[in-house]
């Protein structure tokens, strides 16, 4: 079976367990705040101007993810551990979902398995951000900056995941749906070697940094085929 086969019975089978613990919360999603009634309620808030929220938001947080990534090298890791990083091929946390890459699967993907993706992206990794703040914080030399950043993301990604949902609910009109969240993915080794700590911190970010940028990719992807539906890469 090729891999865009599995990921078609992926889509099958995941997608209807997705939503339901992010329709419980009572949380408001990004700028949402004329309606009440948390996830399930924005009727103000027309379909396009929540992509478009949504967009910037995952804009924003690409953007500060980049600048966390290249302070994070700057202060702990010299140019030789950024390349034996590269050379041992350290795993990203989510290479095991079932995520579109290369261009011809992100082509053949539905409008819906693009939400989906998204969605299972920023799930997978709120639990991994919140470690990743602990770990930063008992760094003696980690700078306010660094910190003030990585609180910023993981405290934006809740927001992005709750406007995705509500997004979904617009543009698919799914009814109370059953989820089984990615989180679980992350498992932590308990008292690592310091440059083990700091190679995982950074390997961390790096996927963080790359998945982030996919976020903001499929959503701009979805809003040109929203627009212009025959002339989107």
């Amino acid at each position: 079976m090729n891999r865009l086969n599995k990921m078609t019975v992926m889509q099958s089978v995941v997608w209807p367990l997705l939503l339901w613990p992010c329709l419980q919360t009572v949380s408001v999603p990004l700028n949402c705040r004329e309606d009440q009634g948390g996830v399930n309620r924005c009727p103000s808030i027309s379909q396009e101007k929540l992509l478009d929220r949504v967009i910037q938001h995952a804009e924003l947080i690409y953007r500060v993810s980049e600048e966390s990534c290249s302070l994070f090298e700057e202060m702990f890791i010299p140019f030789e551990l950024q390349l034996q990083r590269n050379q041992a091929g350290y795993a990203c946390i989510t290479k095991a979902l079932p995520i579109p890459s290369s261009r011809s699967e992100i082509q053949q993907i539905s409008d819906k398995w693009l939400l989906h993706s998204v969605l299972m992206l920023v799930q997978s990794w709120i639990e991994p951000l919140v470690y990743l703040q602990t770990s930063l914080n008992l760094y003696d030399v980690a700078p306010d900056t660094l910190l003030n950043k990585t609180k910023w993301v993981s405290e934006k990604l809740i927001s992005l995941e709750q406007g995705v949902v509500v997004l979904i609910k617009k543009m698919l009109d799914e009814g109370l749906l059953t989820t089984n969240s990615e989180q679980g993915l992350f498992h932590n080794d308990a008292q690592p070697e310091m440059l083990e700590s700091v190679m995982r911190d950074y390997t961390s970010l790096s996927c963080f940094k790359k998945d982030a940028h996919k976020m903001e990719t499929f959503l701009k992807l979805l809003k040109c085929r929203q627009t212009d539906k025959y002339n989107c890469a």
